[in-house]
C-alpha cells in the first residue's frame, strides 16, 4: 500500500510596504493587518487537515504568516534558509515601470532565462527541492506546510510541472497568502494543487511582485 504525503507551500500575506520597495530578503519588513488577517484566514483553511509540521523561511513576514497555522495546531516553528526568498539586486528600491526603465538598470537586465538580476532559477530549484525532500520525510504520511515567497514557490512549482523556469512575473498563479499543495505517493509527486484562503482580501492589496 503507497503512503500520501502531502506538502502544502503556504505564500505570506501582504506586508506593510507604503513606499512600494522591493524589499526582497531586507529585514523589518512586516505584514500588513489585512497581511495578519490574510495569515488567519490561511490557518482557518489548513483546519481540521493532519498537518504535522510547519517550516517558515526566516523572514519576518514569513514567519508572521506561520504564527496562526502554529498556534491552530499547537506546533512550533522551524525556520530553515531554504525556504527564503530569491536574491534580487533590485532589493530596497521602489519598484515601477519607470524604474525597470531607467537605464541604469539595464545592466542586469541582459539575461531573463538565468535571471541576470537575481538568483539563478536552477539554484531555486535546488534549495526547495531539498527542503521539500526533507520535510516530506518528517511529515511521511501526514501534512506539512512551509510558508516561503512568491518566486520560490511558482519557480518549484513550473518544475514539478515540467515547464520552462523563466516566465511573466505577471503570470504567477501565487497569490497573497496563497496555497500550493504537492501531493506524494510514496516519493512521487502526483498531484499539484493551488487555492486561495485570502482571496475575499485581495481587493485593495499591494501590487508590489515577487514577495
Amino acid at each position: 500500500m503507497s503512503t500520501t504525503t502531502v506538502i502544502h507551500l503556504l505564500r505570506h500575506g501582504e506586508v506593510h510596504n507604503p513606499e512600494g520597495i522591493l524589499y526582497g530578503r531586507l529585514p523589518d519588513f512586516h505584514l500588513s493587518e489585512r497581511g495578519r488577517k490574510m495569515a488567519e484566514l490561511a490557518a482557518e483553511w489548513f483546519s481540521g487537515r493532519d498537518v504535522a509540521a510547519l517550516y517558515s523561511s526566516p523572514l519576518e513576514r514569513a514567519q508572521e504568516t506561520a504564527e496562526p497555522v502554529a498556534a491552530e495546531f499547537g506546533l512550533q516553528i522551524q525556520l530553515d534558509e531554504r525556504l527564503v526568498e530569491a536574491a534580487n539586486h533590485f532589493q530596497g528600491r521602489p519598484f515601477t515601470s519607470r524604474s525597470i526603465a531607467d537605464p541604469r538598470t539595464w545592466s542586469r537586465l541582459y539575461n531573463p532565462f538565468q535571471p541576470s538580476w537575481g538568483e539563478p532559477y536552477r539554484a531555486i530549484v535546488r534549495r526547495m527541492s531539498e527542503v521539500i525532500r526533507h520535510v516530506r520525510k518528517v511529515a511521511w504520511g501526514r501534512e506539512a506546510v512551509c510558508v516561503s515567497h512568491q518566486l520560490p514557490i511558482w519557480i518549484i512549482r513550473r518544475a514539478a510541472e515540467r515547464q520552462r523556469l523563466w516566465h511573466r512575473p505577471d503570470r504567477r498563479q501565487c497569490n497573497l497568502a496563497s496555497v500550493t499543495s504537492l501531493i506524494f505517493r510514496d516519493e512521487q509527486l502526483v498531484e499539484i494543487s493551488y487555492a486561495e484562503p485570502a482571496a475575499s482580501l485581495y481587493p485593495g492589496s499591494s501590487p508590489v511582485p515577487g514577495a
